[in-house]
C-alpha cells in the first residue's frame, strides 16, 4: 500500500476527531442487535468499536460488564477486580459505565488512587500480586482501552485470575452473554455514577508505587543507573505518562519524559502511513517523531496508548523492526538470566520472524510457536515453562531475573527498560546486536500484505486443512511444512503456514475487513520475497477453490 500524503508528518486538525460528539455519540446512538456490526464482538484484544459507528456505545458497556460480574459469580471468583483505563476519548465515559453496573452487583472494584490512567501490564502485575498464595478469593481485572486504535475507538478487555488475556472459553461465554443482555437489557443491574463511586464495594489503589517499586526484580535498573546512559521515553499520550518520571527518581537513570500531553484528539501525533493518527509505536510514520531525536538519546522508546507494546529507537538504525527487537531481545535474556531455568521456553506466535528458530537453536532452547494472540503466552509465563514470549506486533513479556513470573500481560514498559539494560551493560545499542545476529544467522527480509477476499472465503481460508494444499515447491524451494495448526500447541491458527528451508509465508483472514493478510519472510533477500508473496496468493487462491468445490 502506497504511503499517504500526509504520513509521517504532525496531525493537521483536518483530520481530528470531534471529541465532544463522539462522547455524545457513546451516550445518544443506540446499537441495533439484529445488525451484525453493532453487536458484542471480542476478538483477541477484547471488544473493540466506535461510538460514531454504533459499535461502543453505552449499551454495549453495561452489558459487557453486567456479562462480566455474572461470569465472576459463575467461577466464584470473589476477590477484587482491578480496573485500569488507558486515554482514549471513550475511556472514562466507559470506565463510568461499567462502574455503575459492577458497583451494583457487589463486585469488589479496585479503581486508581489518583483517578488516572493505568497501563495494561500494571493491571497484571496487581492481579499476580493479590493471587500469589492464594487458593480463594482470588482477583481478575479488567482494562477500558482499544490499545493503538485511533482516537475515535474503545476497547474493552477482561484478564481473569491469571492474570493475562482471557482465552476463547471466557470470552465467548462473555460475548454471548453480553448480546442476550444487549437485546434484552432488563437484567442489568444499574446504580447510579455517585452512589456507585461511594459505594463500600469500590476502592480506591495505588498502582504505581508496587509495580515500580518492583522492576528491579526483572530489570538490571542498577547496572542501567552506573552506566550513565541518556535514555528518552515518549509516552505518546497513553496510560503510562505518569509512570517514567517515578521510575527515573526511584531509581536514578538519566531518563527524560519527551511529552507530558494527555489529549484525546492525539493532535500532537505524526500520521500514520495510510492517513490516520494511531499511536502504533512499532510504524515508522507514527514514530517519526520520537526517530528524528535519536541521536540525542542513547536509547529512546515510546509505547502504544495501553503500554502494552514497545517501539524501541537506537542511534544505529532508527526504529527497529518489532521482529528484530524481539531477535536481540530473546538473545540477551536466555544468555543473560542464569537464573532462568534450563528448561524454560522461547514462545513466539507463527507469524513471527524465523531468525528467532535460528537464535533457539543455538541457545539450545525449545521454540514454542503459537498461534496469533498473546493468549497462548498466558499459562507459560505463569508457571514458568516460557522464558520469553512475544508478538510480531511488538508486544512481549519475560520472567523475573530469578526464574519466577513478573506479568502474564505484555508489558512495553519492561522491553523499554530491556533495551536501556542491553545498552548499559554491553555499551552498544539493540540496533547493533541485531547487525551480530544477521551476521550469524542471515538477514531476513519480512513484510506483511493484504489481499481481497469475501466473507466466505475468509471463513473457508479459517478452515483449511494441510491436505488441501497441493504445491510442492514454494519461491524454488521444498515445502516442508503445511501448517493449519500452531507446532508449539496443536491450536489452529485460523490459516495458513507454509514452510521452506529460507522462506515462509502465513495466510490469516481479516477479522473486520474483506481482506486476508499475508505474512511473509525470505533469507535469500527482497525478490524472493516478492515471488513467496505472488505465489502465496496463487498457494491460497487454488486452496480456496479446492475446498469450495
Amino acid at each position: 500500500m502506497a504511503l499517504h500524503p500526509l504520513a509521517g508528518k504532525p496531525a493537521p486538525d483536518s483530520i481530528l476527531t470531534n471529541i465532544p460528539r463522539l462522547v455524545a455519540d457513546y451516550y445518544s446512538l443506540a446499537p441495533d442487535p439484529a445488525e451484525p456490526g453493532h453487536r458484542v464482538a471480542f476478538g483477541t484484544s477484547g471488544h473493540r468499536g466506535s461510538s460514531e459507528k454504533h459499535s461502543f456505545n453505552e449499551p454495549h458497556i453495561l452489558a459487557i460488564s453486567q456479562a462480566v460480574a455474572e461470569y465472576r459469580k459463575g467461577q466464584g471468583i470473589d476477590g477484587p477486580l482491578f480496573v485500569g483505563i488507558d486515554t482514549h476519548a471513550l475511556s472514562e465515559p466507559a470506565l463510568i459505565s461499567a462502574i455503575e453496573v459492577l458497583a451494583a452487583n457487589g463486585v469488589e472494584v479496585m479503581l486508581d488512587a489518583d483517578a488516572g490512567y493505568t497501563p495494561t501490564p500494571v493491571i497484571s502485575h496487581a492481579i499476580l500480586g493479590h493471587n500469589q498464595g492464594r487458593k480463594d478469593h482470588l482477583a481478575d481485572g479488567v482494562v477500558i482501552t482499544p490499545s493503538h486504535n485511533p482516537p475515535p475507538d474503545g476497547g474493552f478487555k477482561y484478564n481473569p485470575p491469571s492474570g493475562g488475556p482471557a482465552d476463547a472459553a471466557i470470552t465467548g461465554w462473555i460475548e454471548r452473554r453480553a448480546n442476550e443482555l444487549l437485546a434484552n437489557p432488563a437484567g442489568i443491574l444499574r446504580r447510579p455514577w455517585e452512589q456507585a463511586i461511594r459505594a463500600d464495594n469500590v476502592h480506591r489503589y495505588d498502582y504505581l508505587a508496587p509495580y515500580v517499586n518492583d522492576l528491579g526484580n526483572v530489570i538490571d535498573m542498577e547496572a542501567i543507573r552506573e552506566s550513565g546512559i541518556r535514555i528518552g521515553a515518549d509516552p505518546m499520550g497513553g496510560s503510562g505518562v505518569a509512570y517514567w518520571e517515578p521510575i527515573a527518581e526511584r531509581y536514578g537513570i538519566g531518563l527524560e519524559r519527551i511529552n507530558a500531553t494527555v489529549d484525546p484528539s492525539f493532535r500532537f501525533m505524526h500520521v500514520d502511513k495510510d492517513g490516520k493518527i494511531r499511536m502504533d509505536c512499532s510504524s515508522p510514520s507514527a514514530m517519526a517523531g520520537l526517530i528524528g531525536l535519536k541521536d540525542r538519546y542513547d536509547i529512546a522508546f515510546g509505547n502504544d496508548t495501553d503500554f502494552d507494546r514497545h517501539g524501541i529507537v537506537t542511534p544505529s538504525v532508527g526504529l527497529m523492526n518489532p521482529n528484530h527487537y524481539l531477535s536481540v531481545a530473546i538473545n540477551w535474556l536466555f544468555a543473560e538470566r542464569p537464573d532462568w531455568s534450563a528448561a524454560a521456553a522461547i514462545g513466539k506466535t507463527l507469524v513471527s520472524s524465523s531468525m528467532i528458530d535460528r537464535i533457539a537453536a543455538d541457545l539450545g532452547r525449545t521454540l514454542c510457536e503459537v498461534p496469533v494472540g498473546f493468549k497462548w503466552f498466558v499459562d507459560g509465563l505463569l508457571d514458568g515453562s516460557f522464558g520469553f514470549g512475544g508478538e510480531e506486533s511488538a508486544g512481549a513479556s519475560f520472567l523475573r531475573r530469578d526464574g519466577t513470573t513478573w506479568v502474564t500481560d505484555k508489558d512495553g514498559i519492561i522491553m523499554d527498560l530491556l533495551a536501556a539494560e542491553i545498552t548499559a551493560r554491553s555499551g552498544r545499542d539493540p540496533g547493533e546486536h541485531y547487525r551480530d545476529l544477521e551476521a550469524r544467522f542471515g538477514s531476513p527480509v519480512y513484510e506483511r500484505i493484504d489481499a481481497p477476499a469475501s466473507r466466505e472465503e475468509k471463513t473457508v481460508l479459517a478452515d483449511l486443512s494441510p491436505e488441501q494444499v497441493t504445491a510442492t515447491e514454494l519461491a524454488g524451494e521444498p515445502i516442508t511444512a503445511r501448517l493449519t495448526r500452531a507446532p508449539g500447541n496443536g491450536a489452529a491458527i485460523g490459516g495458513l503456514k507454509v514452510v521452506t528451508a529460507n522462506g515462509w509465508f502465513a495466510a490469516r483472514p481479516s477479522g473486520t475487513e474483506d481482506i486476508y493478510k499475508i505474512y511473509a519472510e525470505s533469507f535469500k533477500g527482497p525478490e524472493h520475497l516478492r515471488i513467496i508473496q505472488e505465489e502465496a496468493r496463487e498457494i491460497v487462491a487454488n486452496a480456496l477453490k479446492g475446498a469450495k468445490r
